[in-house]
Parts: structure tokens; C-alpha cells; sequence
């Protein structure tokens, strides 16, 4: 039962990450009441995020591969929680572009040293619902923002949101402290077979050996599309709300944390899936693949999103919600099936890397259209497409699931 609380543990860590990045988003329509902001001065906040996030994403998979899953995490959190409540301080764009960028360069290295602790913690078997409950802990936080930011500002400033948030942070790393411990230190890694074997002196491997093999842009490609459509998901839907649909902070922390909601369900169920698919004799190709598939399919749904009422563009954007999280669930688990455990930080880096480096472009891309009249309308039908061509990439760069010949692959 150890290795489930150490999921839990992981995944409030992750839960208090996506309250700290939603800060900003829910609270925006106060905010700009002290700070005007233009749409692509918005789309600049969240691109100097994702810029730090993007550099600390692969930074931090070699951060926690030198330091260690337990230390590593407290490095990181501890950064993160400080430059979230630094927000408080601004009085200017400027100012606000600052805290955003140390708050990704504190957070970029969270899902590194997740994905690192579940290689450390679980079988092959285990792990995509491992991951599956880590990765709830987006929807989680996610959840919370937006009633949790109305309350505190229907009582105190917007300031006071970044300083509570960064708190979190605080009480977390005490725990983190106290509570985890890799496995390694008492009895051998619980990981799969073919990883248990690898002998770590043999598994030195730099990130230009990584960057040979088509799995690794194959995964970095397919984050860099899915990505690109989630960040403009996560952080313009307040935005949208308000612009769009005439919302007020009341009806927005009353509505939005529905399609979170529903993303921490897809978590949950794309990692059960695959999973149960692997208990049922598949083989782990085809369990991950399937499910990966099935999360894509769902996902040009949220081209309606403009022409529909109210009622059902929230509904649609929970579908789109559950399958883009079930979908990211696995996708964060295939480094952990491919590569051996003492890169798969570095591999997930790369991958994170990718993803983030998706959510600049789409973000500015996004910001630019909306400022020069475009409308909604276009940049949804954009984000649909963006998950089918990302899964059409991993079938491609990833055709069969052989770690062992990878691994002689990044030996040579």
C-alpha cells in the first residue's frame, strides 16, 4: 500500500501546481481592474509561464535525476510556492511577467520528478494508473480555483489569492519531507523487469543519445500538438467565460470547475483503462495506443464550442477536458514503458519541454488572432485537430513498444 500514498502524496503536489498556474487566469477579470490587459498582453503572461516552464521541464527531469525524487521535489516546490506568492507584489505588466516567469521555472520541474517517482515506485502493470491518479491532481487544483479564488476575492484582494496559494506550497514540502523515500533505499526498486535489469552504470545516457531516436521526438512532437491546444484550454477558459459569454467571477467559480472536473474523471479512466488492458493480456503497445486513440477521438468535439448555448459549451468542454487528460495520463507514462529509470527524468523533460514549447505558439498564435478580430470560432477549430495529428505521430514514430532495443539503440 506504500507506493499508493506515495501517488496521492505526488499528486497533491501536482493539485497544488495547477491551483498556483490558475491564479492568475480566474482572477484576471479583478486583476485588469489594477492592471489593464490587453488579449495578447495575456497570451505574453502565460508564454513567459510556459517559457521557464518549458527550459525547467527538461532542466528539471536532469535536476531530478541528480539530486533525487525526494530532494529534487523540495528544491522545486519550494522555488515555485515563493515566486507564486511574489504576485502580490506587482504593480505593473512588467512586474506580473516576472512572477509568471519564475512561477514556470519553479513548476516546470514537478511532472519530471513525478514520472521519475512512479518509475521508482511501480511495475509496468501499475503505472499508467499510477500516473492516472498523479495526473488527477491537475484537475484537482483545478477544480478548486475558480470557487476557491471568488470566495477569497468576494473578502479580501486578488493579492491575497497568490499569497494563500503559495502557502499550499509551503505545508506541502514539510510533508513531502517527512513522509517519502525512494524504495531503492531499503529493498530494490519496485519497477518492472525489463528495467530492474538495466545495470545504472550502464545507463549514462546524454541528452544528444535521446535525441536520435524517433520515439523521443516521436513523444516530444506529440506533446508539443496535445499541449499547444490544452495550455489555451487551461488558461483562456476563464477568459472566454468573461469575454465571450458575459460571465462574472460568481458565475465563473460557479461553472468552471466543471470541465476540471471532468478531467480529473479522464485521468482516472484512461490510466484504469490501459492498465486493465495490460492485466487482460494485451500487449503494452497495444493497451497504451488503444487508449491513447480513444482519448484523440473526442477532441474536435470543441469545435462547436462557439455555436452552441452556454449549457452545452460547458458540456462539450468536459468531454474535451476528460479526453484530453485521459490522453495526457498516458502520454506522461510512455517514457517510464520505453526508456530506462535513470533517464526517464531526462526523457520526460524533453517531452514536457515539447508540450510547453506547443502552448507558446498556440498561446501568442491565439492572442494575435482574437486582438485582429478573428474570433473564438477559428482558434477552436484550430485546438481540435491538434490531438488526432499528435496521435497519428506516435503511431508512426512508435510502431512497436521493444525497451530492450531501445536501449541498445541509445548504448551505441
Amino acid at each position: 500500500m506504500q507506493h499508493w500514498k506515495i501517488a496521492v502524496l505526488v499528486s497533491t503536489a501536482i493539485a497544488i501546481s495547477y491551483l498556483d498556474r490558475q491564479t492568475l487566469p480566474v482572477a484576471v477579470s479583478a486583476i485588469a481592474r489594477d492592471i489593464p490587459l490587453s488579449n495578447e498582453q495575456f497570451s505574453f503572461l502565460q508564454s513567459a509561464f510556459l517559457l521557464a516552464y518549458a527550459f525547467m521541464y527538461a532542466g528539471g527531469g536532469k535536476l531530478a535525476d541528480a539530486l533525487g525524487t525526494r530532494r529534487g521535489f523540495v528544491v522545486i516546490m519550494l522555488f515555485w510556492s515563493f515566486a507564486c506568492a511574489s504576485h502580490a507584489l506587482a504593480m505593473s505588466f512588467a512586474m506580473l511577467a516576472v512572477s509568471r516567469f519564475l512561477l514556470g521555472a519553479g513548476e516546470g520541474g514537478g511532472f519530471p520528478t513525478a514520472t521519475r517517482a512512479v518509475a521508482e515506485w511501480f511495475t509496468a502493470a501499475e503505472r499508467a494508473t499510477a500516473m492516472g491518479i498523479i495526473n488527477a491532481g491537475t484537475a484537482v487544483g483545478a477544480v478548486f480555483a475558480p470557487p476557491l479564488i471568488a470566495l477569497i476575492l468576494l473578502h479580501w484582494s486578488w493579492r491575497s489569492i497568490f499569497l494563500i496559494s503559495g502557502g499550499f506550497g509551503l505545508l506541502w514540502t514539510f510533508w513531502w519531507s517527512q513522509s517519502y523515500y525512494s524504495p531503492a533505499d531499503d529493498s530494490p526498486a519496485v519497477v518492472g523487469d525489463e528495467i530492474a535489469a538495466i545495470d545504472p552504470a550502464d545507463s549514462k545516457v546524454r541528452w544528444l543519445q535521446l535525441l536520435r531516436v524517433r520515439e523521443s521526438w516521436g513523444l516530444v512532437m506529440a506533446k508539443f500538438l496535445s499541449d499547444a491546444a490544452w495550455y489555451f484550454y487551461l488558461f483562456w477558459l476563464p477568459k472566454y467565460l468573461y469575454d465571450a459569454r458575459g460571465f462574472d467571477i460568481k458565475s465563473v467559480g460557479m461553472f468552471a470547475w466543471i470541465p476540471y472536473a471532468a478531467a480529473g474523471a479522464g485521468c482516472l479512466a484512461g490510466g484504469w483503462f490501459s492498465s486493465h488492458l495490460v492485466q487482460r493480456q494485451f500487449s503494452l503497445g497495444t493497451a497504451r495506443k488503444l487508449a491513447l486513440g480513444l482519448s484523440a477521438a473526442v477532441m474536435p468535439f470543441i469545435i462547436l464550442v462557439p455555436r452552441l448555448p452556454v449549457s452545452w459549451a460547458i458540456a462539450i468542454f468536459s468531454l474535451a477536458y476528460f479526453g484530453q487528460q485521459s490522453w495526457s495520463t498516458l502520454v506522461m507514462v510512455l517514457p517510464t514503458d520505453l526508456f530506462p529509470h535513470e533517464v526517464v527524468g531526462s526523457v520526460a523533460g524533453l517531452v514536457g519541454f515539447g508540450g510547453a514549447m506547443g502552448g507558446i505558439a498556440f498561446g501568442q498564435a491565439a492572442g494575435y488572432l482574437l486582438d485582429h478580430g478573428f474570433g473564438y470560432g477559428v482558434v477552436f477549430t484550430l485546438a481540435g485537430t491538434f490531438h488526432v495529428l499528435a496521435f497519428l505521430i506516435i503511431l508512426a514514430a512508435i510502431p512497436v513498444f521493444r525497451p530492450a532495443v531501445l536501449l541498445a539503440r541509445l548504448s551505441q
